[in-house]
């Protein structure tokens, strides 16, 4: 993936493209109103189509699958603190 400063590690490329991607997140779910929640998933799509065009549909499932195990890493533990 394209970075605007190769030297970042790509943890810290990935945190500064998740802020920014949340920033526009909100501002879309803020225009959306009552459809706040659909924008959201729609996103996702969009997001996800975008990606498979810069990338391939492998690198796509890969990170897919890596956020699905961050999901469900973070939902067990929130379990367990309750």
């Amino acid at each position: 993936m394209p970075s605007d400063d190769p030297s970042l590690p790509a943890d810290a490329m990935f945190e500064k493209a998740l802020d920014i991607a949340e920033k526009h997140l909100q501002k879309a779910m803020t225009d959306g109103g009552s459809l706040g929640p659909y924008v959201a998933v729609a996103m996702i799509e969009a997001a996800v189509n975008a990606a498979v065009e810069e990338t391939s549909h492998e690198d796509v499932v890969d990170m897919l699958r890596d956020l699905a195990a961050q999901i469900e890493a973070d939902a067990e533990h929130e379990d367990d603190d309750d």
